[in-house]
């Protein structure tokens, strides 16, 4: 995949990340992070997947995703820009030191506070809300100090005030996901959320949380449930599952998307983990999108 970020860098008078994103989307990955984003899809089209809510995206469609809520967006590749990217949006992210809990205390941050409540769900904006949160989006990347966090505010209490905000995940999907508590499996389970495309070198895991091999395996299947390579296939078919409701797609493509390298071990996986095959997910799930 290549893509292409143009980020206005963060200096000691700036709280929070904005700027351009540009890809020429061959693959999409299927990823989180601890930081809030919003997202105004400013070229392109394709599909959206936060947790389990799965939409089409065109020009003008601006999301609010909360911490830790997997999402990609899925550019369609057979329809490329004269500009040779498949997919263009203003994003901003921000961690929660910007809005500590003093903060969200006072009565004029009550609203602010409301979004943010909102993002644990993700959230389409829409409507009047929309032209003016877009309109504040598509300045901020050239904004500077009091300015630039006071129209950030301003665009958090809009969103907070909006009746017409549209839920993307599930009410189900939010009591089932899977929150680490223990800061070691938090890393374990970032990491393999970031490189489930990769060969995923047990040593190296190993490594990142300062433990033996045999400890790391027995510590994870302790707090987990699961071994570590068993997670990571529900990792790898969790994302296919998302995939196979593109009836554009072929099994292969959700196959080698999803991070596995043939499609024996994948339908092997798949039915281990969903208690079907591929092709009978596809059908049953073919009249929801």
């Amino acid at each position: 995949m290549s893509a292409k970020y143009e980020q206005i860098c963060l200096r000691e008078d700036e709280s929070f990340f904005t700027g351009i994103f540009q890809d020429n989307l061959e693959k999409s990955s299927w990823h989180y992070h601890n930081n809030y984003e919003i997202s105004f899809i400013t070229e392109g089209t394709g599909k959206r997947i936060v947790a389990d809510s799965i939409e089409e995206f065109q020009p003008g469609d601006l999301v609010f995703i909360g911490s830790n809520l997997p999402h990609v967006w899925i550019a369609e590749k057979e329809q490329r820009l004269f500009s040779g990217r498949t997919l263009e949006m203003v994003f901003l992210q921000f961690s929660a030191n910007i809005l500590f809990p003093q903060l969200l205390s006072l009565p004029e941050f009550r609203y602010v506070k409301k979004a943010l409540e909102l993002s644990e769900r993700g959230i389409q904006i829409v409507g009047q809300t929309l032209n003016e949160v877009s309109e504040i989006m598509l300045q901020l990347p050239y904004l500077k100090g009091f300015d630039r966090i006071n129209h950030f505010y301003r665009l958090m209490d809009i969103i907070g005030k909006s009746d017409t905000n549209i839920p993307l995940a599930s009410e189900e999907y939010l009591r089932k996901r899977f929150t680490p508590a223990n800061r070691r499996i938090a890393l374990l389970n970032d990491y393999l959320m970031t490189h489930y495309r990769e060969e995923i070198d047990l040593k190296k895991l190993a490594e990142l949380v300062s433990m033996a091999e045999g400890s790391l395996c027995r510590f994870f299947k302790m707090h987990v449930g699961t071994s570590i390579f068993d997670y990571l296939n529900q990792i790898k078919v969790e994302f296919a599952c998302k995939l196979l409701m593109d009836q554009e797609l072929t099994i292969v493509d959700a196959c080698l998307d999803s991070g596995f390298n043939n499609l024996s071990h994948f339908n092997k996986q798949f039915r281990k983990n969903t208690g079907v095959t591929p092709t009978e997910y596809r059908k049953r799930f073919r009249g929801l999108i």
